[in-house]
C-alpha cells in the first residue's frame, strides 16, 4: 500500500481545492423496481424510518419516491410507475441499485459552475424547486457509468426533504439499529478507468488522493484488484474507486460489472458506534453478513494489538479489525441486497482508524470468493 500525502497530490493536482465546499452527504437515491417494498425492507431490516413520500398523490405521474433516514443517512427509493421511463431502463440494465450520490454544498450554483469549468459532463443545470417551506437549488453532474452527483443548497428551506415531497407518516416504524452516517461509497469502474475518475475527482471536484491499493494489497490466489481513495478536504465524503486487476479466476469487480451492466456504485458503508448491538439487531431482523473463518480470530489480537470489545461476540458475529496509526476500525459485509450479485453494505465503527481495513482483506476476498463459487461466477 501507498498513502499519498495532500501536499504531495498538490504538486501532482495543484488544480485541487476543496472549493465547493462539500458540506456532507445530502442522500443516496436508489433506482428500484418496486419503492414501497423496498422502503418497507429498509425498514424492517435495517432500522430506517419513514421520512417523505412523493407519487401521484403529490402531482408525479411517472415516479413514486418513498424517503427513509437514520442517524444522517437519507435513502430515496424511486421506481417508475409507467413503462417507457429512464428511471425503468436503468433497473432494466442494472437491477435496483445507487443512480444519485447527493452532496450538501452551501451554493448549488457555483458548485456545478465551478465544476463544469474543470470539464464535468453536466446532468442537471442549476434548478430552483420551490414550495411552502421554501426553496431548494439543485445541479447535477455525470460521473463513472450512469451514476450521477446532485449538488443540494438547502439553506432557504424548512420542508421535510425537498420540494414536492410531503411528510410520509405511518404506524410501522420498527426502531433504527445505530445508523448514523455514510462513511464511503465504493465504486467499481471498468480495467484501466480507475487513474481516469481519480483524476475527476481531483481535477473536477478538488479531491485528494488519500490512499491507494494494488494486486498486492488486494489479491488471493484468484482474484485480485486495486484501489485508489479519494476525499474531498473535510474528510466527510470518501470515495474509493475500484478496477479489477488480472487473475486465475473472475474477480468481485468483474462480477459486478458483468451483472450490473456497467459500472456504478458497488457498496455503501455506514458507520455506527456500536457495531456489535447494530450487527445483532440486523442479523435478528434477516440481514446476511459474509463470513470469515473462525480462525481469523485465533491470531487477531497478534495483529492488531489490543482493544476494547471481547473477542467473543466478534467471533461469534464475524466482524472484522484492523488497525493503522491512528487506531483501530471494526467493520463487516453484507450480502448482496438484491437479486443481482451487486450492491451491499459495509457496516464500519472507525474507534481513531481512518484507513479501509487493508488488514482484512485477503479474509475478506476470500469469504467473497466463497459465495462467487457458490453462485457459479468465480
Amino acid at each position: 500500500m501507498s498513502t499519498t500525502t495532500t501536499d504531495a497530490i498538490a504538486k501532482i493536482y495543484p488544480e485541487a481545492a476543496d472549493f465547493m465546499p462539500l458540506l456532507g452527504t445530502d442522500y443516496v437515491e436508489l433506482y428500484v423496481s418496486n419503492a414501497k417494498q423496498a422502503a418497507h425492507f429498509y425498514q424492517t431490516a435495517m432500522g430506517f424510518q419513514a421520512l417523505a413520500y412523493a407519487g401521484l398523490e403529490t402531482g408525479l405521474r411517472d415516479r413514486e419516491s418513498y424517503v427513509v433516514e437514520q442517524g444522517k443517512i437519507r435513502l430515496v427509493l424511486t421506481s417508475p410507475l409507467c413503462s417507457g421511463t429512464a428511471i425503468g431502463r436503468h433497473i432494466d440494465q442494472h437491477g435496483d441499485g445507487v443512480k444519485v450520490v447527493a452532496l450538501w454544498v452551501d451554493d448549488a450554483t457555483y458548485a456545478y459552475n465551478t465544476a463544469m469549468e474543470r470539464g464535468a459532463q453536466s446532468y442537471l443545470k442549476p434548478v430552483v424547486e420551490e414550495d411552502q417551506h421554501g426553496s431548494v437549488v439543485r445541479s447535477g453532474i455525470c460521473t463513472y457509468g450512469e451514476t450521477v452527483h446532485i449538488f443540494v443548497e438547502r439553506k432557504a428551506y424548512q420542508g421535510v426533504f425537498l420540494p414536492g415531497f410531503r411528510a410520509w407518516q405511518t404506524n410501522y416504524n420498527p426502531p433504527a439499529v445505530g445508523l448514523q452516517y455514510v462513511d464511503h461509497m465504493v465504486g467499481n469502474v471498468a480495467l484501466g478507468g480507475m487513474n481516469k475518475w481519480v483524476d475527476f475527482y481531483a481535477q473536477v471536484m478538488g479531491f485528494t488522493q488519500i490512499v491507494s491499493f494494488d494486486d498486492k494489497d488486494i489479491s488471493t490466489e484468484y482474484t485480485a484488484l486495486m484501489s485508489k481513495v479519494m476525499s474531498n478536504g473535510n474528510g466527510r465524503i470518501k470515495f474509493p474507486i475500484n478496477e479489477p486487476a488480472p487473475g486465475k479466476r473472475k474477480s468481485q469487480v468483474e462480477e459486478y460489472l458483468d451483472f450490473y451492466e456497467g459500472e456504478g456504485i458497488q457498496h455503501v458503508a455506514v458507520a455506527t458506534d456500536h457495531i456489535i448491538e447494530t450487527v445483532m439487531a440486523l442479523q435478528a431482523r434477516g440481514i446476511e453478513f459474509l463470513k470469515v473463518p473462525t480462525t481469523y480470530y485465533d491470531t487477531l489480537l497478534e495483529r492488531v494489538g489490543p482493544i476494547d470489545e471481547d473477542l467473543t461476540p466478534l467471533r461469534e458475529l464475524g466482524i472484522l479489525v484492523d488497525r493503522d496509526d491512528e487506531g483501530y476500525l471494526l467493520q463487516i459485509f453484507t450480502k448482496p441486497v438484491q437479486p443481482r450479485p451487486t450492491m451491499f453494505f459495509e457496516i464500519i465503527q472507525r474507534k481513531g482508524a481512518r484507513s479501509f481495513g487493508k488488514g482484512n482483506f485477503k479474509a475478506l476476498f476470500e469469504a467473497i470468493e466463497r459465495e462467487q463459487e457458490l453462485r457459479g461466477t468465480l
